[in-house]
């Protein structure tokens, strides 16, 4: 007999799996993360934090934001990896108010201070890596364990980021690291899912010419794109990280362009995901070229692309994807979804053009209106079906 997707329960339907509390709450957190970030930079709300302005935006996005919706993804992918049953009730419970436990103590952390805000905070990622770790084991999956070493990163990056913010005033390295962490999980991740699903779309819709599998070469460019990405966290500005930063921005845009993207136009769930994968080498190559051109080419412009770019559009197409599918939706992008995508890309083209441009503060804004449309617009198109039971074969 199959195994059941999850235990009969008498907990709401948004507990019976990662996606569904952490998408959700991840998704609102962004967009008003995005809200406050504004009135803060420019001294409008005073911030109740100990961290300044700048690093309390870092830090939400990059260790509030991204972390739920890297369990969400997490708790969801292995019980189809492990085949057993999902966290969810009381244990899923617990990793939620960690979660919830950790905004409230870093936006109040001037008021508790800044280690209990640490703890609490650094206790979620904890937490999770230590779940998955345990349900990996346990079901004797042994090769996806490399897949909580970016998680595990992230984690080390979190209790970096609040000891550097104390220590030395402001974040420094544990912003490269948190985001090349998520970043090297995007390559590994992302450069499974993106040619499978395309595979997937063409065989059944449009056969001819099929993604590349994965392969050496795959596994060559992660490799040198992840000691670029070690050697920007600690050593930003030397030529070697640069050169490192620009090889791998032409690896993963060739590794792109054997994907068949072009042939996937007329489905947007598969089209984002290409568009998405296509920051990574665009964030890679502006962060290589600060580095020989740092007048022309400043350092911010490639972080965004990473950050605004490939990971907000990547985890939004993920999102949706897994949204539709756990819940018994077809997997099909309606008018709504589109234009939660057709935002997002306008957010981060727009963010890396303001980096470009500091001058003109109103790409900026607008920038900002598009990302909070987008997660506002996920969580409102989103919302219900994440907290409904999921639809029978027939649909109810």
């Amino acid at each position: 007999m199959a195994i059941p997707r999850t235990r009969p329960s008498v907990y709401p339907a948004i507990l019976s799996y990662g996606f569904r509390p952490f998408f959700l709450l991840g998704s609102l957190q962004a967009g008003v993360a995005i809200l406050l970030w504004l009135p803060l930079y420019y001294g409008k709300l005073e911030i109740l934090s100990v961290f300044l302005p700048v690093d309390w935006h870092i830090h939400e996005l990059l260790f509030g934001y991204l972390p739920a919706v890297v369990t969400g993804f997490l708790l969801t992918a292995i019980p189809n990896w492990t085949g057993r049953l999902p966290v969810q009730d009381f244990r899923l419970l617990v990793l939620v108010l960690l979660w919830l436990a950790g905004r409230v103590a870093v936006f109040f952390s001037a008021e508790t201070g800044w280690f209990l805000s640490a703890f609490v905070d650094c206790s979620f990622l904890f937490a999770v890596v230590t779940a998955a770790a345990t349900e990996i084991v346990a079901g004797r999956n042994w090769r996806n364990l490399k897949v909580l070493l970016p998680a595990a990163t992230l984690f080390a990056a979190n209790v970096m980021f609040h000891a550097e913010a104390h220590y030395q005033g402001v974040s420094d390295m544990s912003r490269r690291l948190g985001l090349g962490a998520v970043v090297v999980l995007i390559m590994v991740i992302g450069g499974r899912i993106v040619p499978s699903f395309t595979r997937n779309w063409l065989v059944r819709e449009k056969p001819g010419r099929l993604p590349a599998s994965f392969g050496r070469f795959d596994i060559g460019t992660i490799a040198l794109s992840a000691v670029g990405l070690v050697a920007w966290t600690f050593f930003p500005d030397t030529i070697a990280t640069g050169g490192l930063l620009v090889a791998g921005a032409v690896l993963n845009a060739v590794r792109l362009g054997r994907w068949a993207g072009d042939r996937t136009l007329a489905d947007p769930l598969v089209l984002i995901l290409h568009v998405a994968f296509a920051f990574v080498p665009l964030g890679l190559l502006l962060a290589g070229l600060a580095v020989f051109a740092p007048g022309t080419v400043p350092p911010v412009a490639g972080i965004h692309a990473l950050a605004v770019g490939a990971i907000a559009c990547m985890t939004l197409a993920v999102m949706t994807r897994a949204s539709l599918g756990h819940t018994g939706r077809a997997l099909t992008a309606n008018a709504g979804t589109c234009a939660v995508f057709v935002a997002i890309v306008i957010a981060a083209v727009l963010r890396i053009a303001a980096a470009m441009a500091p001058a003109a503060a109103i790409l900026l804004h607008i920038s900002a209106a598009f990302w909070v449309a987008a997660f506002v617009g996920y969580a409102v198109l989103f919302g219900g079906m994440l907290m409904r039971p999921r639809l029978n074969a027939r649909g109810k």
